[in-house]
């Protein structure tokens, strides 16, 4: 077996465990990072699009964000459509010049890795039967193999980056971490789609069919979802169902036409929160989709990552260069602080605009009432604009 020694090993190829190295490395402190995939999968896997202020400007002060700042599509405000109109929320009105941007979350990671490896850094793809060992002593050790053989890495810490079904959650023992869970009973058949956008910003459309959504990875790549089941059978949505029912629901107000155009990419989205407690055991600490999972109604989930690793590299940065631990040992509550507060945000707009089953009459009443009174207040408007937009990155 062979052995590499680091002072942090990560495990996840994602936005967040290779921000975490790039950023460690930033600081001097050195790390080691395994992957199960290859790199040309974590390149080409299409995920989130929408980054908060804070998130673009956390990626640009790291050094990793020059296309970021030249294909980046600003947006300063969302819209919304129900009740056959159209409205519009003005995010940067309403918090004083903040904005969002749509920056594919591959596009991110292929910044990282290429800034990682110009950097010299240590990234092992496609390794096999990775495990986490002595979480609860101070020589933690990741163990696994790749064609060459076994090999050990020992550290100081783990970061456990590698997303909701990885190795490291559950290596926390099951009577000290506690999962709050819940399940939407509905799902999202979402597209990729080579036609020129509709509109230069995101619609949010509430319609008796179902949710529909229109946002977009470029001026000419459209990315759309519909509410469907759960257990939807993809084999029974052919091109031009998504389309008919793409324009029903998205179409409604009468004042915007859907550009249809080649499917390039078709699949269900399951919907579902969860957070898991604490983020941290010994010296093991969970960043990213291994500790949480929100709805995409928010689009918050490489958001919330990123506050994470933020927190995480502070952390380790004071141990390092202070001998200091005081906020690795505050990690989890520090983040959680924030997870909650935008679980509470994705919760509530997934159930804004959903049919839910069997939620007719005075349910779908209340909600369009909700909806106009949020259109039309300006202290509801700011309030789902600020979160929309991201709260602090620290709270």
């Amino acid at each position: 077996m062979s052995k590499t020694r680091t002072q942090v090993g990560i495990i996840g190829a994602g936005p967040s465990g290779l921000l975490l190295a790039h950023m460690l490395h930033l600081h001097g402190i050195s790390s080691v990072l395994i992957e199960s995939q290859t790199r040309e999968y974590c390149e080409a896997r299409i995920r989130a699009g929408l980054l908060e202020q804070g998130t673009v400007e956390t990626l640009i002060n790291a050094g990793v964000g020059e296309r970021l700042k030249k294909e980046g599509l600003s947006h300063r405000g969302v819209q919304f459509s129900f009740g056959g109109k159209r409205h519009r929320i003005d995010l940067s009105k309403l918090t004083g010049g903040r904005q969002v941007t749509i920056y594919g979350q591959h596009e991110v990671v292929r910044d990282l890795i290429a800034a990682r490896l110009a950097d010299n850094g240590d990234l092992r793809f496609s390794v096999l039967d990775a495990a986490v060992h002595d979480i609860e002593t101070t020589k933690p050790r990741i163990t696994y193999r790749d064609q060459s053989g076994t090999h050990a890495i020992e550290c100081d810490f783990i970061a456990g980056c590698d997303g909701f079904h990885g190795i490291c959650r559950p290596s926390i023992p099951a009577g000290i971490r506690t999962a709050y869970d819940r399940k939407y009973p509905f799902a999202w058949l979402g597209i990729l789609a080579q036609a020129p956008i509709a509109c230069d910003e995101l619609i949010y459309a509430r319609h008796a069919n179902g949710f529909a959504l229109a946002t977009m990875r470029s001026t000419d790549v459209t990315r759309m979802y519909l509410q469907c089941e759960p257990d939807e059978d993809l084999g029974q949505w052919s091109d031009d169902r998504i389309w008919s029912e793409l324009h029903t629901r998205l179409e409604q107000s009468g004042d915007l036409k859907i550009n249809e155009g080649k499917i390039l990419q078709k699949g269900v989205t399951a919907m579902r929160s969860y957070v898991v407690e604490p983020m941290q055991h010994g010296q093991l600490f969970l960043v990213g989709d291994a500790a949480h999972i929100v709805p995409p109604t928010g689009a918050k989930g490489m958001n919330l990552a990123v506050a994470d690793v933020r927190v995480l590299a502070r952390g380790l940065e004071a141990y390092y260069k202070k001998s200091n631990r005081d906020q690795l040992d505050r990690y989890s509550a520090a983040c959680l602080a924030r997870i909650w507060k935008v679980q509470r945000f994705s919760w509530w707009m997934t159930t804004l605009l959903h049919r839910f089953p069997e939620a007719e009459g005075f349910d779908a009443k209340v909600q369009l009432a909700e909806l106009d009174y949020v259109m039309g207040s300006r202290a509801a408007s700011t309030a789902l604009a600020e979160n929309y937009v991201g709260l602090p990155l620290e709270i």
